[in-house]
Parts: C-alpha cells; structure tokens; sequence
C-alpha cells in the first residue's frame, strides 16, 4: 500500500470515528500528503467537522475541501430568516463587539462583513453563524482594524513562539509588513501549525497573517 493509500483509509478512519461526521457519502483521496475531501453532507457545520477531522490525520499537510451542503427539505430555511436568525445569534456573543458585523444571505449563503478589534471577535462571528438552520456555506469576509504602531509584531510574535515549549525558535521564521504577518518554517504536526497562526494572530496590530510553515514529520 503506497503512502497516499495509507493516508486516505486514515482519514476515512478518522472521519467514521468523528461522531458530528457521517462518512457515508464523503469520498477521500490523497496525492503527496493533499487530502481532497468530495461528496455530501447534510449542514455546513458537519462540512466543517469533516475537514477538521482530516486535518487531525498524520500524514495530511492540506485539505482541499469539496464537499456539497445538501440541505434536507425539512429544515430549508428562506434567507430573510437565516439572516434574521444570524443577526440574533451575533448579538447574543459577548465575543463580537455589537453592531461591528453585518450579515447578506444569497441562497443559503451567509456572508460576514465588518471590522472588528481582533481575529478572535472574527472567528466567534463565523462560528455563532456556521451552524444555524439552512445554512450551507460561509464567506467571512470581516477585516480586523489596523493598528497604528505595528513596527514591533514581529519582535511580539518572536517571543510568544519562543515561550512555548512547541515550537524550535531555529525552524521557524516571522516577517511582518505593516499588519501583514508571514510564517515560514517548518513544525513537526498540523497541531503545531495552527497553533503557530493562533500566536501570531494574537499580536496587537496584525490584521492578516499567511502561514507558508511546512509539516515535517
């Protein structure tokens, strides 16, 4: 069995293992580590807990995600009412600074607009609206305020990573250009790696942040 072979059974492993997952019509297949999820689900958060689950997987350094949100007519909803319902969610989040998002439906299809103070308030508005009724897709395309002093992110994001016994300060590499953080390097897990994004996404001032780190196992 070649190692793309092993990587795919892993993964549909995994996925028949995750409980919020039914691998019954998701189909995998790997290609040098790139997992391509395809097939069905019934809701855009089961979607996400696939993907999530693949990532877990040993081996997996991308999901290319091409599963289809195929909504059982019983709980199809109109989009003047997942937008309503959307609205009411991001407003009960102490998480999201109130009246800071603005919600558009198209089809199911929930876009996230707005600036907030930090990635994490950005993160919490695509979670409360991932898994309402109806919902079959999310573009959160909110942006986070520019800071005015961001000349000392890199040095900040440096000594987060190197306080955290994760990661080798020898392997990976931190560039910031304005707001804009770049990631290079190499980490031994996918755990790591995203953890490495979350660091740096912490850092006062940084308002988009590109992970190039390369999984080696």
């Amino acid at each position: 069995m070649s190692h793309d072979q092993q990587i795919s059974q892993n993964v549909l492993a995994e996925l028949s293992w995750e409980p919020s997952v039914d691998s019954t019509h998701i189909g995998v297949t790997a290609n040098d580590g790139i997992v391509t999820l395809s097939g069905h689900v019934e809701s855009f958060v089961e979607k996400h807990a696939a993907e999530t689950a693949a990532r877990r997987v040993r081996g997996v350094k991308a999901v290319a995600e091409e599963i289809e949100v195929r909504l059982p007519f019983d709980i199809m909803r109109g989009d003047e009412e997942i937008a309503t319902a959307a609205v009411d969610r991001l407003g009960w989040d102490v998480s999201v600074p109130r009246d800071s998002i603005k919600v558009t439906v198209e089809k199911g299809w929930v876009t996230l607009t707005g600036q907030v103070d930090w990635n994490y308030q950005r993160d919490a508005a695509a979670h409360d609206v991932r898994g309402l009724f109806g919902v079959i897709g999310v573009s959160n395309k909110t942006t986070i305020k520019p800071t005015a002093d961001a000349t000392s992110i890199r040095d900040n994001i440096m000594h987060a990573l190197h306080r955290s016994w994760f990661f080798d300060p020898k392997t990976i590499s931190v560039t910031a250009q304005g707001g804009k953080v770049t990631l290079t390097g190499t980490v031994k897990s996918w755990e790591d790696r995203e953890l490495a994004t979350a660091t740096a996404w912490a850092a006062p001032g940084a308002t988009a942040v590109e992970n190039d780190i390369t999984i080696v196992r």
